[in-house]
C-alpha cells in the first residue's frame, strides 16, 4: 500500500523529509515573525529549531539517519541538500538585513553567519541520536547568546582585518 501511494522507498523517503521540513518551518515562523527586533528574530530562529527538536526528537534522530545514509539505486544520496542551501539563504538574508537597520553589526559577512548558525543547529539532531538526556533547551539558550554576542552592534571584530589597520598612538 506504502508503494503504491509513493512510488517507491526513495519517494517515500523524499516525502517524509519534506513533511517534518514543512513542519519544522509552520512551527517556527510565527515564532520569528511574532519577534519586533532583529535580535529577537535571531533568538526566536535559533530557539524555535531546537524547540522544534526537542518536542520531535525521534523524528529528528530518524531524519539524521535517513539523510546520512539512504541512498538510489545508483549509490546517490536520496536526500536534497537544497532545503539547507535554501534556508541558510533566507537565514542570510535576514541577517543582511537586520545590519542594513545598523540592529546588527556591519563587520561581520552575513552568508559565513548564516551557515554557523546552521552548522550549530544541524548539529544537535545528532547529539540527540548519542545522548537521549541532552537538555535541548539549554544548548538553544547557548546558542541564542552566542550568536547574540556574535552579531550585535559594538566594537568592531578584532583579527588580522584589524591588526593590518594602522593604528593611531596616544
Amino acid at each position: 500500500m506504502i508503494v503504491y501511494h509513493f512510488g517507491g522507498k526513495d519517494e517515500l523517503i523524499r516525502e517524509l523529509v519534506a513533511e517534518v521540513v514543512a513542519r519544522g518551518v509552520a512551527y517556527m515562523e510565527p515564532r520569528i515573525e511574532a519577534e519586533p527586533t532583529g535580535a529577537g528574530k535571531l533568538r526566536a530562529y535559533i530557539e524555535s529549531n531546537l524547540a522544534f527538536m526537542r518536542e520531535n526528537r525521534n523524528h529528528m534522530v530518524a531524519i539524521v539517519e535517513i539523510v546520512l545514509n539512504a541512498r538510489a539505486a545508483d549509490g546517490s544520496r536520496l536526500y536534497d541538500f537544497a532545503v539547507q542551501d535554501e534556508g541558510v539563504a533566507a537565514l542570510q538574508g535576514l541577517l543582511a538585513h537586520f545590519q542594513g537597520t545598523g540592529e546588527f553589526r556591519a563587520g561581520f559577512d552575513p552568508h559565513v553567519m548564516a551557515m554557523a548558525i546552521r552548522a550549530a543547529i544541524n548539529a544537535v539532531p545528532a547529539q540527540l541520536a548519542r545522548d537521549p538526556a541532552l537538555d535541548v533547551g539549554h544548548h538553544a539558550r547557548e546558542l541564542a547568546d552566542l550568536f547574540h554576542l556574535a552579531t550585535r552592534p559594538g566594537e568592531p571584530r578584532r583579527g588580522p582585518a584589524a591588526s593590518q589597520q594602522p593604528r593611531r598612538s596616544e
